[in-house]
């Protein structure tokens, strides 16, 4: 035998790996939970950003919101932004005429208040909006239609409804044409929004009713605000390339317009969800990576298991090896067969490891209700990387073992 062909030093190297599964399974062990840690934790990481981007991305595209500074509560108002005096509808007005850029402008307001209708009742969010305020947030009118600056010039108390709403009210009847009261004030359903169904986090987006924001001040907030207060402003860009210019221009004009001296600060917050989505995908970015590479650390630890056992090994078979050398085997081949060996363990240990990994991941999102996500390349990097990690830490008794000498292993008991 003057030379093993790369088929029989294979097959050495499974029959020495299948010889003793017990400590093969141990030798993996390290790889294993090193994989599927990693994989898990990328699988985390993906998942919140997916959920973050989802609800953020569900107030709608290239948006800002406008808020006053140090929101305050009252009776049924909601509390949080929005909630304080610092806005009107002078504002939403200056913004909507002397700001380029601005697609459309939606003042707001809204609280908590009990829906009636036809014996039944709801507790929902009422929202007094202007016209434009479907366009801001991405809403779509399923059927019906939106009321328009004229009902809202003349008064007119008129409401398009979520689909939640209508269906805890009517069930599945036709809502268009009938009335609802809200706080004792009828209002006819002109209206129905698309369902958005639920956002990342839970909350039903389609909870809501939209009525003319002069009616929802004077007939469901009544004296809780000032009459041309309004809590939040809405302003859709043309573009997501002017949005922060946009942003800029209003924070000038709210300036201007609230005569706020040079040096002090604002009464007002402008948002920009653009900017907020990258900052929080940047955060979950860098916390990702950071338990990845904590999870990583548990590769390394399994690659030095896996040196280790080889290394018993090279002990435990002096004798083979030498009496392979003696038949003509070369020391490369010595080389490569312990190099096989070691990366066939750490392979097989990360396969199972992704098993695990995907596993984990997927239970942790259906038991969390968070979505489970996992990018194309995680497969085949933490499967090259259980593999390098196979070959770097199986080189040194590799190496041990092709230089042994032949007359000196035959020797060994």
């Amino acid at each position: 035998m003057s030379r093993a062909s790369p088929v029989e030093i294979i097959r050495f190297a499974a029959g020495a790996i299948l010889a003793h599964p017990l400590r093969s399974g141990l030798t993996s062990l390290g790889v294993v939970i090193g994989v599927a840690s990693v994989v898990m934790m990328t699988s985390i990481g993906m998942g919140a950003q997916k959920q973050v981007t989802d609800t953020i991305s569900g107030l709608g595209s290239n948006l800002i919101i406008v808020t006053p500074k140090q929101p305050r509560s009252s009776g049924g108002v909601m509390a949080g932004a929005g909630a304080g005096q610092g806005l009107s509808d002078s504002d939403a007005e200056a913004i909507r005429r002397q700001v380029d850029g601005a697609a459309a402008v939606a003042p707001s307001v809204g609280g908590i208040a009990q829906v009636t209708a036809e014996g039944a009742n709801w507790s929902t969010t009422i929202y007094g909006v202007s016209p434009e305020y479907p366009e801001t947030r991405d809403l779509v009118i399923a059927a019906g239609r939106m009321f328009d600056d004229r009902d809202a010039r003349q008064g007119r108390k008129v409401a398009v409804l979520g689909p939640t709403v209508v269906s805890q009210l009517w069930g599945e009847t036709d809502p268009i044409g009938k009335r609802i009261r809200i706080r004792g004030a009828p209002f006819e359903v002109i209206g129905v929004l698309g369902s958005k169904g639920q956002s990342s986090f839970g909350r039903d987006q389609d909870d809501l009713v939209l009525a003319p924001l002069e009616a929802v001040r004077s007939r469901v907030i009544g004296r809780q605000i000032r009459a041309d207060s309004v809590q939040t402003i809405f302003v859709k860009a043309e573009s997501e390339e002017v949005l922060g210019e946009v942003q800029e221009r209003i924070d000038t004009l709210l300036r201007s317009e609230h005569r706020i001296p040079q040096g002090e600060d604002d009464d007002f917050e402008t948002q920009n969800l653009a900017s907020i989505l990258d900052a929080s995908r940047t955060a979950i970015g860098a916390f990702t990576v950071l338990l990845s590479a904590i999870a990583g650390i548990s590769l390394v630890v399994g690659g030095v298991g896996i040196m280790n056992i080889m290394l018993v090994a090279v002990t435990e078979r002096t004798r083979e090896i030498g009496l392979r050398m003696a038949l003509g085997a070369r020391r490369r081949d010595v080389l490569t067969q312990f190099a096989l060996e070691s990366v066939a363990l750490s392979l097989v240990g990360g396969l199972i490891g992704l098993g695990i990994g995907l596993l984990g991941a997927a239970g942790i999102a259906a038991i969390g209700n968070w979505p489970f996500a996992l990018p194309v390349w995680a497969i085949p990097v933490a499967l090259s990387f259980s593999s390098l990690v196979g070959l770097v830490f199986g080189a040194y008794p590799a190496w041990r073992a092709a230089r042994l000498d032949p007359i000196e292993a035959l020797r060994r008991e």
